[in-house]
């Protein structure tokens, strides 16, 4: 497995990571603990040394399940979490129900990290995000309060999530940001417009989450797909039937460009990713072994400057129809 380094930063992982969060929650029912453990475990022999959860993914069994699961391997592999959300006992993250929703006062980020150290089984958390921004605490305190962490020795690198470019700076001047984690796909390709320019000039990683298009790029979700309660792509205007019968004109170009590099969609769609910076390291969640081995089988895709214009230039004729998050979440992205 190639590596590839975050931004400016020291911090070094596999080109491909993994996110986790569908093994315990977002993705209909948790999955089966051992078998994910053998999951995670077989990633790890594959070289994947960079894994993704958070506190609010179950709540908090998400980070059991890695913490269980990477324990052999302590010192061997990067584990990031994050922070943000307010997890009262009635919570439901899946549509943020029965919650103020977020919370990153210092005092908070402070007892969730204490939470995640535990669960994790680590004694310091390689790289922690900001979940959320929330407005309603200024981004130099959050800032602050994870630089204290780190220099307690409980954290190792600061990171942010779907942070919009003022806020990133404002961060990176109190305590330097080593990655960034947000959407980004040849479906939702927001953040090239500011954010990855902004990276680019401070020296910040790009770790995009749902590469795939929530399993949407992979080629097999049409429009008679359907989705149970306990998915959370049933609460998304991206799934309704009508769009993504729209959206299927971008199945067609990453399935034309996949027979010609005898590949498959979904290692098309993480291959564009890695070719657009040297920064950028993708986490692909799944929870099946072959899907696993697809994903990794990405890094020995090539595409050509050729492939990457004809890409572009096929992409940017398509239209992607339905917003990515409900109303509530997506005032939450950008800010």
């Amino acid at each position: 497995m190639q590596t590839r380094k975050l931004g400016n930063s020291n911090l070094e992982v596999s080109a491909i990571g993994l996110g986790c969060m569908g093994m315990s929650f977002g993705y209909g029912l948790p999955k089966d603990t051992q078998e994910m453990i053998s999951l995670i475990r077989a990633a790890v022999e594959r070289g994947v040394t960079f894994f993704d959860t958070a506190e609010v993914y179950g709540p908090f069994t998400n980070e059991e399940l890695v913490g269980e699961a990477l324990a052999p391997f302590r010192g061997q592999v990067v584990i990031a979490t994050k922070f943000g959300f307010d997890l009262s006992p009635n919570f439901d993250p899946r549509g943020m129900k029965g919650s103020p929703g977020l919370n990153s006062r210092p005092e908070h980020i402070k007892e969730a990290v204490e939470g995640s150290l535990k669960r994790l089984k680590v004694e310091a958390i390689d790289l922690l995000y900001q979940h959320r921004v929330d407005p309603n605490v200024l981004i130099e305190d959050v800032a602050g309060a994870v630089k204290e962490l780190i220099q307690a020795g409980k954290v190792k690198h600061f990171g942010l999530s779907e942070a919009g470019v003022q806020t990133i700076r404002r961060a990176h001047a109190v305590q330097p940001v080593t990655a960034l984690q947000s959407e980004y796909s040849l479906w939702t390709r927001t953040p090239e417009k500011e954010v990855i320019p902004t990276l680019e000039e401070l020296g910040i990683g790009f770790v995009p989450y749902s590469p795939l298009g929530k399993g949407f790029l992979t080629g097999k979700i049409d429009e008679n797909a359907t989705f149970d309660s306990s998915d959370f792509r049933s609460t998304l205007p991206r799934f309704t039937p009508l769009a993504l019968k729209a959206n299927q004109a971008l199945i067609n170009l990453l399935g034309s460009i996949a027979e010609q590099k005898k590949a498959t969609p979904a290692q098309v769609a993480i291959a564009w990713l890695l070719a657009q910076k040297p920064w950028i390291v993708p986490i692909p969640g799944t929870t099946k072994l072959h899907r696993l081995d697809e994903n990794i089988g990405a890094v020995s895709v090539e595409l050509t400057p050729d492939d990457l214009h004809d890409i572009d230039d096929t992409a940017s004729k398509i239209t992607v129809q339905g917003a990515r998050y409900p109303e509530k979440l997506e005032q939450m992205t950008g800010r």
